[in-house]
């Protein structure tokens, strides 16, 4: 075990698992149920439009609710559309529950990290969402707590996020912890905010922009094993 940590902190969607996949099915199988048109135009729209939102939130500036209960219906006003974007989300959300593409080498790599440390989540995503797709990718076993914002009150980047995550688990300090997640905005800036070491899973390679700055930064989940000096046999 790497002598400086004792604890691993994963971040869900776009680190272990592959939301961008969810996400691109979830939508095209919603609208087909809805009998409702869903062109390239509108997708680019809504995925531009709905980071927009998740972001204010992270920054405190609006509600989750908003986040999910507006959504379409400001994707439809763009576009035109007489619907009713509050049930849109509720089907786009049990499409989405359905979803649990996994990122590459994420099972192997939880597999054995989870034989040496414990293992804990921390998401700012829906939590029934969450559960399922955990439960159903096979990943949910090897974490030994999920601490999911909708459940806690608080969100990441904020410090009170890791202040209740710390209360649940006594015997681990801010130095004992290191947090993998691909949000600058949420899992760096909340570590940086926290006293908390943090690797930034960026497989696009995409530059860093922001104040956040990440302890590491990782391309793939097996470069964990440099990281953590984990010795592991691949065939």
């Amino acid at each position: 075990m790497h002598a400086k940590y004792k604890a691993l902190f994963f971040d869900v969607d776009k680190t272990l698992l592959d939301f961008h996949a969810t996400e691109h099915h979830a939508l095209t199988r919603a609208f087909q149920k809805a009998n409702l048109p869903f062109t390239e135009d509108m997708r680019a729209f809504y995925l531009e439009m709905n980071g927009a939102l998740w972001e204010s939130y992270e920054r405190g500036e609006i509600s989750r609710d908003t986040v999910l209960f507006t959504r379409f219906g400001r994707l439809f006003a763009h576009f035109g559309i007489e619907a009713d974007g509050i049930a849109m989300e509720h089907i786009y959300r049990q499409e989405l529950d359905k979803g649990h593409d996994l990122m590459p080498y994420a099972k192997e790599v939880i597999s054995n990290l989870s034989k040496q440390y414990p293992l804990y989540i921390i998401t700012n995503g829906t939590a029934q969402t969450q559960h399922r797709r955990l439960q159903d990718s096979g990943l949910k076993p090897y974490f030994q707590a999920l601490f999911i914002s909708e459940e806690i009150g608080s969100r990441k980047p904020m410090p009170e996020f890791f202040r209740y995550c710390l209360e649940q688990l006594p015997h681990l300090t801010p130095a004992d912890i290191l947090i993998i997640g691909d949000s600058l905005s949420s899992d760096i800036l909340g570590g940086n905010l926290s006293g908390i070491d943090t690797c930034w899973m960026n497989p696009e390679q995409q530059t860093n922009t922001t104040t956040a700055i990440p302890t590491y930064e990782i391309q793939s989940l097996r470069m964990l094993y440099d990281i953590l000096s984990f010795y592991h046999f691949t065939k």
